[in-house]
Parts: C-alpha cells; sequence; structure tokens
C-alpha cells in the first residue's frame, strides 16, 4: 500500500503558518487532530502613532552632514537603523552594511581622509566595541576624526534575557577610553541631542580623533517631543601659534642657510597642500615628507633634503623627532617644532613617542599657523636673502632630480622576474593612470611615493595609523566610496596578509559598487616578520628555514581572484609573469570607469 499523499504547501502558505508558529503543522505527516492552545498575542505591538526618538536621532545625524552609516545589523541601534531606512529614506546618511565592526571603522577613516569629515559608524554594546577597538586606535593614532554610536541596554530591568546582559556593559566605552577624545552616555533625548552635538565638534576640532556616544536601546524607541530642538553646530576655528611665536620662528627661517621643513600631517586638506607648497617656495627649503598625509608634492623641486643637515628644522605635525632633535644638538642647530599633538594626550597608549628636546615647542595646529609665518617670512626677507633663497633652491632641485634618476635606476632592478616586482608593477599601474583622476588609497608599498607624480591632496590617504594589519582592505574601500562621487579612479595595492584580516570588505565594495582597482601584492608570506624571524635566527645561530609549520608559510597558497570572484568583484589573476600585467590593468580601469570594483591578484617578489 502506498503512502498518502503529502500536503500541498506553496510558500506563501508556509510563510503564513510560521508566523503563527504553525509551520512544524505544514511539514509534519498528517496526524490526528488534536487540541491546540490559542495562539500568543504578538511580542511586538504597533506603534500608537507617536514620533519615535529614533527619528529625531536621525535628524540629529543629518544636521551634522553624516553622509553615511557603516554597520553590522545589530538589534541594540535597531531603532536608529529603521529609522534612517524608513524615516529618511536611506539617504544622509545611507546605510552601508559591514561585515565586522573594525570594517566599519576602517572604512570610515579612509572616507574621512578624503572628505575631511566623518561619517556615522553604529556598532553593538560589548562586542560590536571590542571588534571596532583596533580600527579606533589606528584612527587615533592617525588624529582622524571617527563618530561611533554604541547601542547598548543601560536599564537591568530592560535586558530580556541571557544575550542581552552578554551585550550590555554599565560603562560600554570605557574599554575605548584611552584611544579617543571624549565619550559619553546621554541619559535622555535633550542629553543626546547635545551630546552628539559636542561630539562632531570635539571630533573635527584639531588634533582631530575618534568620540563616541552610548544610545540606549529603550530611549531609541521613546517618544520625542513635539519641541525636541537640535543645537547649532559651531565648529571651532583651529588653533593657530601667537603672533610672538610667529615672528620668532620666521626669524629664525629667513636667517638659516639650510633650513629644512619635515612634515607628517601637516597638510589636513587641500589648502594646506597649497599653503605648505607657498612655504616651501617663499623660503627655498626643502621638504622632507613622512607622507602620512600627502604634504608636497612628490615631484616638486623642492621635494626633499635631509635633516641631518639643516641649521634649522621646522617639523610640522611630526610626531617622532626625538632623534632629529638629538642630532641637532650636537651641531648647534635649532628644531622648532609646531603640532596640535601637545593640545590633548593619553597616557597608556604609547602614541606620543619619545620625548623631543626641542628649541621652541608650539601647541598649535600647523596648517592653521602657516598664513601668518609664510607673510611673516615675506616681510622679513631683504633683496639679499631672496637671492640667498634661490641659490638654495637651485642646488635642492640639482639634488632632488639626481635622487629621483636613481630611484629609476633602482626601479629597474629585476624588472622582468617572476614573481612580479613591486616597482614594476607600481610603474605598470602609473602608466596606465597617469593621464587619469586618480587617487592611491594605500600606501604600504612605497614605490609610487618614489616615483608618480603626486600633486593633489586627495591622490594620497597616507598608511596605517598604529600600522595595525588589517587596515589597508576595508580603508581603501572607504576611501573609494568618497571618491566615488568625484568621479575618480581609486586604486589600492593590497598587502595580502592584510586582506586576509578583513577580506568582508570586499563583499561590502561588491554590493554597493564601489568603483576600486585592487592590485594584490600577494608575496605568500607574511615578509615583514619573515625578516623579524631571520633576524633573531641569525643572531642565536640557528636555522635560517622558513617552511617550519609553526611560521605558517607555504600551502595553501591564497587564490585572491577565486575568493574575489566568490564575494561579488570582477577579478584576473594570479599573474606572475610582468608581461601580462598592462593588459589586466587596461582591463580593471575599465570596469572601475563603469563604477565597479576589481580585484588583479599579482605574486610579487617577497619585498
Amino acid at each position: 500500500m502506498g503512502k498518502p499523499p503529502e500536503p500541498a504547501v506553496d510558500r506563501r502558505s508556509f510563510l503564513t503558518g510560521a508566523a503563527t508558529g504553525a509551520a512544524a503543522a505544514l511539514i509534519a505527516k498528517q496526524a490526528p487532530a488534536v487540541a491546540q492552545p490559542a495562539a500568543a498575542e504578538p511580542v511586538v505591538q504597533a506603534s500608537d502613532g507617536g514620533r519615535p526618538a529614533s527619528d529625531f536621532m536621525v535628524d540629529i545625524f543629518k544636521s551634522l552632514d553624516l553622509e553615511y552609516m557603516f554597520s553590522m545589523c545589530a538589534s541594540s541601534f535597531m531603532g536608529i537603523h529603521e529609522s534612517v531606512l524608513n524615516y529618511a529614506g536611506n539617504k544622509n546618511p545611507q546605510s552601508i552594511t559591514c561585515t565586522h565592526e573594525e570594517i566599519s571603522v576602517a572604512m570610515a577613516n579612509g572616507y574621512a581622509k578624503i572628505e575631511g569629515k566623518p561619517v556615522l559608524v553604529c556598532a553593538h554594546a560589548t562586542v560590536g566595541a571590542q571588534h571596532a577597538a583596533m580600527a579606533l586606535y589606528d584612527a587615533w593614532c592617525d588624529r582622524v576624526p571617527i563618530y561611533l554610536v554604541l547601542g547598548n541596554t543601560n536599564d537591568a530591568a530592560d535586558r530580556q534575557g541571557e544575550v542581552f546582559w552578554l551585550h550590555s556593559a554599565q560603562d560600554p566605552c570605557a574599554m575605548l577610553r584611552e584611544f579617543t577624545k571624549w565619550d559619553d552616555n546621554p541619559a535622555s533625548l535633550t542629553h543626546f541631542a547635545e551630546s552628539a552635538v559636542r561630539a562632531y565638534k570635539i571630533a573635527m576640532t584639531p588634533p582631530m580623533g575618534p568620540v563616541a556616544i552610548v544610545v540606549d536601546e529603550k530611549m531609541q524607541e521613546e517618544h520625542a517631543p513635539a519641541d525636541a530642538r537640535i543645537p547649532a553646530l559651531n565648529v571651532p576655528t583651529p588653533p593657530a601659534a601667537d603672533s610672538g611665536a610667529i615672528a620668532e620662528v620666521a626669524r629664525l627661517l629667513v636667517a638659516a642657510e639650510n633650513p629644512v621643513i619635515l612634515a607628517s600631517r601637516a597638510a589636513r586638506t587641500p589648502a594646506g597642500l597649497r599653503l605648505m607648497v607657498e612655504l616651501a617656495e617663499t623660503l627655498q627649503a626643502g621638504v622632507v615628507d613622512s607622507r602620512r598625509r600627502l604634504n608636497f608634492p612628490t615631484r616638486h623641486p623642492l621635494a626633499g633634503g635631509s635633516a641631518a643637515e639643516a641649521d634649522v628644522v621646522l617639523a610640522l605635525e611630526a610626531g617622532d623627532i626625538a632623534n632629529v632633535a638629538r642630532q641637532a644638538r650636537q651641531r648647534n642647530a635649532k628644531v622648532i617644532s609646531i603640532t596640535a599633538a601637545h593640545l590633548f594626550q593619553r597616557s597608556n597608549y604609547q602614541d606620543f613617542m619619545r620625548y623631543a628636546e626641542v628649541d621652541m615647542s608650539i601647541a598649535a595646529d600647523a596648517e592653521a599657523s602657516l598664513p601668518a609665518l609664510i607673510e611673516e617670512i615675506r616681510r622679513l626677507s631683504t633683496d639679499a636673502r631672496r637671492e640667498a633663497f634661490r641659490q638654495r633652491g637651485v642646488r635642492i632641485a640639482e639634488a632632488n632630480r639626481r635622487t629621483l634618476e636613481q630611484a629609476r635606476v633602482d626601479a629597474s632592478h629585476g624588472w622582468d622576474a617572476s614573481p612580479v616586482s613591486t616597482a614594476r608593477l607600481s610603474m605598470e599601474l602609473w602608466a596606465a593612470l597617469r593621464n587619469e583622476d586618480w587617487s592611491y588609497v594605500t600606501g604600504w608599498v612605497n614605490w609610487p611615493l618614489r616615483l608618480w607624480d603626486f600633486t593633489q591632496h586627495h591622490q594620497y590617504i597616507g598608511r596605517a595609523g598604529a600600522e595595525g594589519v588589517g587596515y589597508y582592505a576595508p580603508a581603501s574601500v572607504g576611501a573609494a566610496l568618497a571618491n566615488k562621487k568625484h568621479g575618480r579612479i581609486s586604486v589600492s595595492i593590497q598587502p595580502d596578509g592584510d586582506l586576509m584580516v578583513a577580506p568582508g570588505a570586499l563583499w561590502t565594495a561588491a554590493k554597493y559598487q564601489v568603483p576600486l582597482l585592487i592590485l594584490m601584492q600577494n608575496n605568500r608570506a607574511y615578509h615583514q616578520e619573515v625578516m623579524w624571524f631571520q633576524r633573531a635566527a641569525l643572531m642565536r645561530n640557528r636555522s635560517l628555514d622558513l617552511t617550519q609549520e609553526g611560521f605558517g608559510l607555504g600551502l595553501p597558497n591564497i587564490d585572491f581572484a577565486k575568493m574575489a570572484e566568490s564575494l561579488g568583484l570582477g577579478s584576473s589573476g594570479p599573474i606572475s609573469d610582468p608581461k601580462e600585467l598592462a593588459a589586466a590593468i587596461r582591463r580593471g580601469i575599465g570596469v572601475v570607469k563603469r563604477g565597479e570594483p576589481y580585484l588583479i591578484d599579482v605574486v610579487t617578489q617577497p619585498r
């Protein structure tokens, strides 16, 4: 005797049954009917029509011009998320889903370096804050404004079960406090409004940095009063050096025979880059750029020099200058430091570097101080000094021309080698980009900075502030998203080990059609650590065998092209023959011009 026929169930009937708790009855074998308990009342009740507090919160974010909301979905800020999507129509801010909170924050870092302002980053209470921590520390060390909102269930009486307890904290920002500028846990909607605006103001005041606000889950569901008011935003003018200090700095620079300018994060904005050029050309002084930002055009005749030969060193937002100051004292040279870092520092994390014994230490924003300094230098410069400046500029330009020629010679070594040299990779990319509006959104490979012609602020965003592994992939996606509306071609030379920390950034790039060309620096190892291993082994007279299983090298090699394809990107490779690069790069640029991301897996030399 055959089996009785299965009950016919279409999709809509199944979903309807599941919604009332009857899914099991629909898919199980037929059985005698038994009495069923009455259906439970829905846990979620419809709104009575009042305006949710989270709608008001989103209005605050709109007033701060937060263009995007980067987040990994979570219940603790679901009120805000729902308001962004349904109340704000998913526009200003637009919700961008990330697969990890570290990706959210690192993307916000890259975005801010292009746009000069933060986006909204939302994270889930305890676990979200812990995931976000490394990327926040990168931003803290790099003086980048990050605007973080942490969801939390503040009141123990509102925690509906074990998970709510595990994901709540009495002070969620405690774990982040040593590498954020400011945080708060508002107790009311009025308090939240003031703190939200205050946080933006603090984040955007030099020295810039991350801020964090806790938002209670229950507060998001309260009704916003009709008279709820958003405080006006007034970002302070960056603090500039006082006139007396400016006069003394100008006097020393004008009198110097060989002044050198050191810059790390001096050019916060495109205007800052123009001011740096104006300062250098006024003095005809060389500029040594440590390139935490693009502080000076790379092929400018004055781009270069040596602080070791200077009689006056002007350090602008330069961090680690203790050795420069020590060497200067030995030859009776002067060192002047202008930095806003003195205005805000923490204790536990040692990003302030060794104490530098400088001759003048000015607590001010370097970019804001440059206009007055340039004007005073011009006022003090006599015709005789201007002629001396001119002659100095000729000497510096010739020395820098020779340096560029040597870099080209150095780049030719191993030009046709397989795997591909990073110099060949960089120059094949430059040949395809040089006539485009481009932006180099990673800073790990140094060859572009030695050989490309960087002239505009957006063309380079610097390195990872804390040198954290896992920064470059998401930061490049965030920077490329910021570049998208400007029509720029964003390119990255992506370290392989870094991508494996946060590969989900590629999924976000694919989902939101972020135009980004990624060239893998796939050296199939953690080669910076390889060198440390070799150094330690040599010092101890031990084996240099790097095939040992415990070091984590060797097979299986990662096929990044297939990985990218699985995450939604177009891709090609692996490429180990440098002759194949040019065609692959042209193909990739074509895809990016259509508004899509593309990855080329390039197998490279170890370094």
